[in-house]
C-alpha cells in the first residue's frame, strides 16, 4: 500500500472517531443541548460505516499478509483482544464510581447494568449485537455494538478466504445464524472496503487520469452532504418504516435501521478512496503526529462513552468550561489508555506466540 493512501486512511480514521466522540458529546444530557445539530445530522453512526469501509479495505490487504488462518485468526483476536479486555474493566469500573458519585447521570437505555462475568463473556465474544443471543449494552459503553458486527466480518471473511468445500460451506451457515440479519445488514459497506482493496492490489488505481481521480475524490463527500441536505436518510427510513409495518422497524433492526443509507455511505466512501488512491503515492510527505493519533483512534472509541458518562456525573453543573473538559477530558482517557494498552500490541503477539511455542500439542501461530 502506497505511504499516501496508508496516511489518507489514518486521517480518516481520526477524523471519524472524533466525530462519533462529538456526537455523544451533543447529547443534551451531556451538553444542554449546545450542540443538538450534531444530534439531528446523526453523523456519528454515519462515521461509523465510513470506518466499516475502512475496516474491510484494512484487513483484507492484512489478510492477503497473513496468507493462512491460523495466523490471520490470531492477529485478529489479539488485536480485539488487547484493547477489549482493558476497556471492559474500565468500563466497569467507571461505571461504578459514576453511580456512587451520581446515580441520574446513568438513565436507560444509557446504561445497563450488567455483571462483570457477563460483560467479559459477552464483549470478549462479541456476541453483544447477535440474533442468536439476547441483544445487551455492555454497561454505559454502547459504542462496543460496532465491535460486535466487525467481529461477525472479521469470522465471515476469513472463512470465506482461508476455507474451502463444505467445510467453508458449513461454517458460513453457522456464522450467519449466529450474526443474525442485523449485522448482515451492514456487511456491504464493509464489503466495499475489501473489493476496493481488490481493485488497488491490482493497480486499478493507476489507470486513473487525474482530472478523474480529482471528481471521484470529491464526488463522495459531496454526494453525502447533498444526500443530507435533501434529507435522503429520512426518506429511506420511511420506506423501511413502511415495508415492515406494522413491525417497530427501529427496534427490530436497531442499529441496522438506517441500513439503506448506511450502503448509500460505503458507495460514497468507496468513491472517494479510488480518487484518494490514484493521487496520493510514496512521495507524499509522512505525517507522525497523524500516525501518532491513529494509532489512539481505536482506543478513544472504545473508552469514550464510559469516560463522558463518568465525567458527566463527577462535574458540577456550575464549572467553568464543563463543556470543554467533558470533551478533552474523555479525549485524554483514550490517549493514556492507548499509551497502555493500544500501542503495546507489538510486545503483546511476541508474548503470546512465545506461550503457543512453549505450550504442549500444536503450535497454531509464528
Amino acid at each position: 500500500m502506497k505511504r499516501g493512501l496508508s496516511l489518507w486512511l489514518d486521517v480518516l480514521r481520526v477524523t471519524a472517531t472524533l466525530i462519533v466522540v462529538l456526537s455523544h458529546w451533543a447529547y443534551p444530557r451531556f451538553t444542554g443541548g449546545d450542540y443538538l445539530i450534531l444530534r439531528q445530522l446523526n453523523l456519528g453512526s454515519d462515521a461509523v460505516i465510513v470506518f466499516f469501509v475502512l475496516s474491510g479495505f484494512v484487513i483484507a490487504y492484512a489478510a492477503d499478509r497473513d496468507k493462512q488462518l491460523h495466523i490471520y485468526a490470531f492477529n485478529r483476536l489479539t488485536r480485539l483482544w488487547s484493547v477489549m479486555i482493558p476497556a471492559i474493566v474500565l468500563t466497569v469500573t467507571f461505571d461504578q464510581i459514576g453511580l456512587r458519585l451520581d446515580p441520574a447521570a446513568y438513565p436507560q437505555p444509557y446504561y445497563t447494568p450488567t455483571p462483570l462475568w457477563e460483560m467479559l463473556v459477552r464483549g470478549l465474544s462479541f456476541s453483544n449485537e447477535w440474533v442468536a443471543l439476547d441483544r445487551v449494552r455492555l454497561g454505559s459503553n454502547g459504542p462496543l455494538w460496532s465491535l460486535s458486527y466487525e467481529a461477525g466480518f472479521y469470522a465471515m471473511f476469513g472463512v470465506a478466504m482461508f476455507l474451502r468445500g463444505p467445510m467453508r460451506a458449513g461454517l458460513l451457515v453457522l456464522l450467519v445464524l449466529l450474526v443474525g440479519p442485523r449485522v448482515l445488514l451492514l456487511m456491504p459497506a464493509w464489503l466495499m472496503g475489501v473489493r476496493l482493496w481488490s481493485w488497488v492490489k491490482r493497480g486499478g488505481h493507476v489507470t486513473l487520469g487525474k482530472p478523474a481521480a480529482w471528481a471521484l475524490c470529491l464526488a463522495g463527500p459531496a454526494l453525502y452532504v447533498l444526500g443530507l441536505s435533501i434529507d435522503l436518510p429520512g426518506a429511506l427510513t420511511d420506506l423501511t418504516a413502511q415495508a415492515m409495518a406494522p413491525v417497530n422497524y427501529r427496534q427490530a433492526l436497531a442499529f441496522s435501521d438506517e441500513f439503506i443509507w448506511n450502503a448509500f455511505i460505503g458507495v460514497f466512501t468507496v468513491l472517494h478512496l479510488i480518487g484518494t488512491a490514484a493521487l496520493m503515492g510514496n512521495t507524499v510527505r509522512d505525517r507522525r503526529w497523524v500516525r501518532w493519533l491513529a494509532g489512539a483512534s481505536f482506543s478513544i472509541y472504545v473508552t469514550h462513552y464510559p469516560a463522558l458518562q463518568l465525567l458527566d456525573a463527577a462535574l458540577p453543573d456550575a464549572i467553568p468550561a464543563r463543556h470543554v473538559l467533558l470533551l478533552g477530558g474523555t479525549i485524554f482517557v483514550g490517549l493514556v489508555f492507548a499509551e497502555v494498552f493500544e500501542r503495546r500490541l507489538a510486545l503483546l503477539r511476541r508474548l503470546c506466540s512465545r506461550w503457543i511455542r512453549t505450550s504442549p500439542g500444536p503450535q497454531p501461530v509464528r
